[in-house]
């Protein structure tokens, strides 16, 4: 028979006296006894020791016993003096002993510069620009793509000559072909209207070496698309301004809207 330790009450299985004293006396019985001081305790899993207390006076980490241990220290020589020192090969690799680890010099940062350097190229490149013909010098990494162009005012003459055509990112294959008839005099008036002067940013025939681009407000093709229209309905002084090469790119790219262009142009 297995007794109650508080009341005494008896009964017929280990498993019953404990389900008792938890329940009538608030508490379980003990189930284990510490490996350290031996002292009976209670838990709901498997435990050596009663407390970290014992656990820690019962269980050594140095050395060996530590679940870390990875043979203890290795020797290695200095390599700013050649002076032999430890160091745990847990750690990085030693390198400095302790009397040069705290001096600066092995602090000085690699040379980067020409050959040192893990990313050179041999230097800069001599290159020579697709539309002014004129010999410049550039870094590898800085050139890309098969155009050089030496300067920004080369890259948008260049930019004005190619996307033209086929060569706009808008084009669907249409074509606008010559202008035809009436284009030459609706531009002329277009420029004298306008003063040779570009409607967005206000670049003259002076500051561009020649006149400005004349722009469709509306698209040359829309007239040429449409059942009842033709290429000479485009060209009349109302669908007409006058803008700089930059500018006619960014309106050809819709960063000006038509609304916009007829009220810089005086057009209701």
């Amino acid at each position: 028979m297995n007794e109650c330790p508080v009341c005494g009450r008896e009964f017929s299985g280990e498993r019953g006296v404990r389900v008792h004293h938890a329940q009538v006396h608030g508490e379980p019985l003990p189930n284990r006894e510490c490996g350290a001081c031996e002292t009976e305790f209670y838990s709901e899993y498997e435990q050596k020791y009663c407390s970290n207390a014992c656990r820690e006076e019962a269980v050594s980490f140095a050395g060996e016993n530590n679940p870390n241990y990875s043979g203890g220290k290795e020797t290695t020589a200095c390599e700013t003096c050649d002076a032999e020192f430890e160091y745990y090969p847990s750690e990085k690799p030693g390198r400095f002993c302790p009397d040069c680890v705290e001096m600066d010099g092995w602090r000085d940062p690699p040379s980067l510069t020409s050959d040192d350097n893990p990313q050179y190229e041999g230097g800069k490149v001599e290159l020579t620009c697709e539309v002014c013909d004129a010999a410049f010098e550039r870094y590898p990494s800085n050139v890309t793509g098969e155009v050089s162009l030496c300067s920004e005012d080369c890259r948008a003459e260049w930019l004005s000559e190619a996307f033209t055509g086929e060569g706009h990112p808008n084009w669907e294959g249409g074509t606008t072909g010559p202008y035809g008839q009436g284009w030459n005099e609706v531009r002329e008036r277009a420029l004298e209207r306008d003063d040779r002067t570009c409607l967005l940013c206000g670049a003259d025939a002076d500051d561009l070496d020649r006149n400005p681009d004349v722009h469709h407000i509306v698209p040359v093709r829309a007239f040429v698309e449409s059942p009842v229209l033709t290429e000479a309905d485009a060209h009349t002084l109302d669908n007409v301004v006058t803008l700089c090469p930059a500018c006619h790119r960014r309106a050809e790219f819709g960063g000006a809207s038509r609304a916009e262009l007829r009220h810089r142009a005086g057009i209701a």
